[in-house]
């Protein structure tokens, strides 16, 4: 499950809203199994991971304010929530959803990601899955998950395009069981983040 944090009213001094961290932007499609991935990943190597949706669902329930500008204070809730973090190295789950939110993570934050993990999945075996599902969201009908696959291509396409022109991108094919999917991702993560994360099978508390 997602690491949560206290909404952008209550964020960290300067300070530690400033802290340079080692960010991995995870992107993918409804359905292409992101969030059951960073858990893995956050369960064996001690990495916290922040999904942007969680995060501004959480500040919506809170009654806040800034509820009603999701957009500019998307970035502002990821800052405190990687402020309150001791880990040089973060997940954020469902992030940079379009190039304005791209834009806006570089100028706000001062630094960009150290790398992008996409999550490849065909749009029919995400549709599948979302189908399965049994989590109550109304936008899991047919027509709404295909409208938000369409859009997650169509917006995401310039931000891919940028980052693979900075080699930034590692992409993960994700329409194959879960276990796989993972024997691949923790043994990329441990050739690129061995010296930030715990051993594998160190618990990080948030699984």
């Amino acid at each position: 499950m997602a690491t949560t944090a206290a909404p952008p009213a209550a964020a960290a001094s300067s300070e530690g809203a400033s802290q340079r961290k080692r960010v991995v932007f995870v992107v993918g499609g409804p359905g292409s199994g992101k969030g059951t991935q960073c858990d893995l990943i956050s369960r064996d190597f001690a990495v916290p991971f922040f999904s942007a949706g969680e995060l501004i669902r959480g500040l919506i329930a809170s009654g806040a304010p800034e509820g009603r500008r999701l957009q500019e204070v998307t970035v502002g809730l990821l800052q405190a929530a990687m402020a309150g973090t001791p880990s040089d190295t973060v997940l954020i789950d469902g992030f940079p959803r379009n190039a304005e939110n791209r834009t806006v993570w570089q100028s706000q934050v001062g630094y960009d990601c150290e790398m992008v993990l996409l999550f490849e999945c065909p749009e029919e075996v995400m549709m599948q899955r979302l189908r399965g599902r049994d989590q109550g969201r109304p936008d899991d009908n047919e027509e709404t998950i295909r409208k938000r696959v369409q859009n997650f291509k169509s917006q995401m396409a310039p931000v891919l395009e940028h980052y693979r022109a900075l080699g930034k991108v590692t992409t993960v094919r994700t329409d194959r069981p879960i276990a796989d999917v993972y024997a691949e991702l923790s043994g990329l993560w441990r050739q690129r983040f061995a010296a930030a994360g715990a051993p594998a099978g160190a618990g990080a508390g948030s699984a």
